[in-house]
């Protein structure tokens, strides 16, 4: 498939550090995940190869952003500061096509194909769809649900997935990495601003000085090092949970073999959502510890959704059912149907139990004082990463953290996680009462009481 490609194109060609990538794809390849430093162009490529592929065969192509909203500023409006032009003019310019919904960031080609920029938070928007490719962008932030959700339909339609990222901690693109890494039939690259050349050196220590003046020494080395150096062992700035959760991955508490004891209830932890994501953490108290079973989470669906999924997990599994921890504004009765949550549930057949009131603060401290007794099944693989990546959120005007969390696919994972550790209670220590004795007692001769026998 190599050689030029007669389409009407504006200039464009890759870069150097860009070739490899550039020929893998040009070649026909179908899986790639690059894991390029900040600046390396990966959604110019990215975009450039949609652009090309659309008109190699007609289909459906997604460029997706770990949020719909970020896909407006990062991609449909987005200038290429190289030639002053809009990247989406570059990539499809007005010669090629038919229609755009500025609205729906949409464009039908001439030739059939169209393009969309979409959001791994509201994937399930395309349910119904098909799609003969689809790139994810900045793919360690993205809910990975989103790549399992369209997997289906990209491998029906022989079609390509490209994943482009930096990263944010050893999280679900640290794993894509690891496993494209031992495939033939992937395409994997980690490439740091050291062997690109795409900054000058000035640059690179004008970029570390500005992380280190905004988030300190160590942080800001640290963001430099995730930015830049394309570590995977930087801390993500920000994250609530990253020393906790570093020690979980060092320490080995992701084990493939833990299960649940048969003579045991398996409990559930609930964060609540309806149009928002619904998130399930399952687990039981093992001694000491806590055993992670399972992570389960969807949106756009009812309880009774949930209800059947949960049956027959328990059935496939033999588990014993137990107590379905909730927030405790399951209370409030919902608009309609004049029931609460918990009485919507009860009448499903779940058991649900209100978590005790308490400031998000607190619960974040129950996570941390928790999280060393944890051990996760990697069936938590998604959920894992959420509590990696839930952070503050950054103020952009007084260049800080704010206290409260950034709203996004990993607050629903941890709100859950959250209401675990609140509902979570250790077995308390067994204290054995001595007989109580009747009248007086006579004690035994003092040789008796020495173990001598006479």
């Amino acid at each position: 498939m190599s050689g030029p490609i007669n389409i009407p194109r504006l200039g464009w060609s890759p870069r150097d550090h860009q070739m490899p990538l550039w020929n893998y794809l040009h070649d026909g390849g179908r899986r790639a995940i690059a894991v390029w430093h900040r600046r390396a162009g990966k959604d110019e490529i990215a975009l450039n190869h949609i652009a090309v592929s659309a008109f190699r065969k007609v289909g459906n192509y997604w460029h997706c952003l770990p949020e719909y909203a970020q896909a407006r500023k990062a991609i449909w409006t987005s200038v290429n500061p190289h030639t002053g032009q809009r990247r989406i003019d570059e990539a499809f310019p007005p010669s090629l096509r038919e229609s755009v919904n500025d609205h729906e960031m949409f464009i039908r080609l001439i030739n059939g194909s169209t393009f969309q920029c979409i959001g791994s938070d509201q994937y399930s928007r395309t349910v119904g769809s098909s799609a003969a490719g689809v790139v994810f962008s900045e793919y360690a932030l993205s809910n990975p649900s989103a790549w399992a959700y369209m997997r289906p339909m990209i491998e029906e339609n022989d079609g390509f997935a490209l994943f482009i990222t930096t990263p944010r901690g050893r999280n679900h693109a640290k794993a894509l990495y690891d496993y494209a890494a031992q495939r033939d039939d992937w395409f994997s690259e980690l490439l740091p601003v050291s062997r690109t050349g795409a900054l000058s050196e000035e640059q690179q220590v004008d970029a570390l000085a500005e992380y280190k003046a905004l988030y300190g020494s160590d942080a800001g080395q640290a963001a430099y090092d995730q930015e830049y150096e394309v570590s995977f062992s930087a801390s993500i700035p920000g994250s609530f949970f990253a020393a906790e959760m570093a020690l979980v991955r060092s320490e080995g508490r992701i084990i493939a073999d833990v299960e649940a004891l048969p003579d045991r209830p398996v409990h559930r932890a609930w964060d609540l959502g309806v149009t928002d994501s619904t998130s399930i953490w399952f687990y039981q108290a093992q001694g000491g510890q806590i055993v992670i079973l399972d992570h389960l989470t969807s949106n756009g669906v009812g309880v009774e959704w949930y209800r059947d999924e949960i049956m027959k997990l328990y059935e496939q599994r033999n588990w014993l059912h137990g107590t379905d921890y909730v927030p405790h504004d399951a209370k409030v009765k919902e608009w309609g149907s004049g029931r609460t949550r918990v009485e919507t549930m009860s009448g499903l057949g779940l058991a649900p139990m209100l978590v005790p009131l308490s400031t998000v603060e607190d619960g974040i401290n129950a996570v941390r004082r928790m999280l060393p007794l944890c051990i996760f099944h990697p069936r938590c693989e998604t959920g894992i990463a959420a509590l990696e990546q839930y952070r503050r959120e950054w103020d952009d005007d007084k260049k800080c953290f704010k206290p409260t969390a950034l709203h996004d696919w990993t607050s629903h994972p941890a709100d859950a996680f959250r209401y675990l550790a609140m509902s979570y209670k250790p077995a308390s220590p067994r204290v054995i009462k001595p007989p109580k004795l009747e009248g007086w007692v006579i004690p035994p001769p003092l040789e008796q009481r020495r173990g001598i026998r006479l």
